[in-house]
């Protein structure tokens, strides 16, 4: 059964903004429930960066406040990227180019490789983990992916 949460750029972004915005304050809701069931949230390093430097270049300080405070909200809850994390992921980027399922521009850095890579190395069953993203497309062909407003209240196994 499903035991971890793992937030993809989307939802993580949702998460940072201010109260009163609808569908953050949605988010912020459902993410509220499943924490309150046991489940772990993961935030990958990669999603970080997405988030965190489009707020900066907005300069939103108060949101890049909020993403840490998240973040830092549990020791085991921010997971960074590793060599064996980039090594994967250009396994992924590759594999995936050879059976003509390119998931980026060929010169693009490919977040999307690089958060499923760093969902692979976690070491967690599959059973266990799923992410949470607001674009399913290209991460679930490496990860169970399913948007956030459609991941029910999971139970943890312990």
């Amino acid at each position: 059964m499903t035991s971890v949460v793992v937030l993809d750029a989307g939802p993580l972004g949702l998460v940072t903004q201010r109260k009163g915005v609808p569908e953050a304050d949605a988010c912020k809701r459902w993410l509220a429930t499943q924490v309150a069931a046991g489940v772990r949230v993961i935030v990958p390093e990669i999603a970080d960066y997405e988030v965190r430097r489009e707020l900066l270049r907005a300069r939103k300080t108060s949101s890049v406040a909020r993403l840490d405070a998240f973040n830092a909200a549990r020791p085991d809850r921010y997971l960074p990227l590793t060599t064996r994390v980039f090594r994967r992921a250009a396994s992924l980027w590759a594999e995936a180019r050879q059976h003509g399922l390119p998931t980026s521009d060929p010169q693009a850095l490919d977040a999307d490789v690089l958060l499923a890579a760093q969902v692979l190395e976690t070491g967690l069953r599959p059973a266990e983990v799923v992410v949470a993203t607001t674009n399913v497309g290209h991460l679930s062909r490496f990860v169970e992916a399913r948007l956030w407003r459609e991941i029910d209240v999971l139970k943890s196994e312990s």
